[in-house]
């Protein structure tokens, strides 16, 4: 699913230069449960960023589904984080003044989804997150584990195949950050997605596959995925 080689990513601070990800080699198999796990600033939402074709690497190479990220101008890197890759962010990013349904149609707009269709795939994205009784509420209305699972559904009315994660349980309690890493594993198990989490915490990065450590911008040696 993706093979990254070589990448690195700087930014100007201060008149300085800071090196976010260095030389970065990593591959995500496809369908696999990827944890970056390390500490505020070791440059792994500056990765995800990298795979979610956000950004762009100043070096390497990029490759999502055997496409070349950095080689791809603006309007086709669009396309490809519109219906390839489904985002959940920490904060939930939900605009406040639309319902939870409007919210997840958001994520449709860009694809030109007719309305009925877009309607009924929002109803049912809802449904798979257990809040079809929520989808007019707004987010102010909603606890912040009933945000993130709108945010959730949103990632996956595009029907991705990617889906990315920062820090999705940041903002949540134990109790609910172990409920959304339980409806995330049964989402990736019954979608057939691959997804890629960062995190600080190592109960959620314990739920993946296999993890990945970052430290100053790069990657530890990673463990081997885990049998099962």
């Amino acid at each position: 699913m993706y093979t990254l080689t070589g990448v690195t990513k700087t930014y100007s601070k201060r008149g300085g230069t800071v090196i976010a990800v260095r030389d970065v080699d990593l591959s995500v198999a496809d369908g696999e449960w990827l944890a970056i796990q390390g500490r505020t600033g070791s440059g792994k939402t500056t990765l995800l960023q990298l795979l979610g074709a956000m950004l762009s690497p100043d070096s390497g190479v990029v490759v999502l589904g055997g496409k070349d990220l950095t080689r791809l101008p603006e309007p086709r890197l669009a396309g490809v984080r519109a219906a390839t890759i489904g985002f959940v962010f920490q904060t939930f990013n939900l605009i406040p003044t639309l319902s939870a349904q409007e919210n997840v149609e958001a994520a449709l707009v860009p694809m030109r989804v007719a309305d009925a269709q877009r309607r009924a795939r929002a109803r049912a994205a809802l449904h798979s997150v257990g809040l079809a009784d929520r989808a007019h509420h707004l987010p102010a209305e909603l606890s912040g584990g009933q945000q993130q699972r709108v945010g959730i559904a949103r990632a996956l009315v595009k029907e991705p195949s990617v889906l990315l994660a920062d820090e999705p349980t940041g903002n949540l309690d134990i109790d609910t950050r172990d409920e959304i890493m339980s409806l995330l594993r049964t989402l990736w198990r019954d979608h057939g997605l691959t997804v890629v989490v960062v995190t600080h915490d190592c109960a959620v990065a314990a739920r993946a596959e296999r993890v990945v450590t970052m430290r100053d911008g790069a990657l530890s040696a990673a463990a081997p995925p885990r049998a099962g």
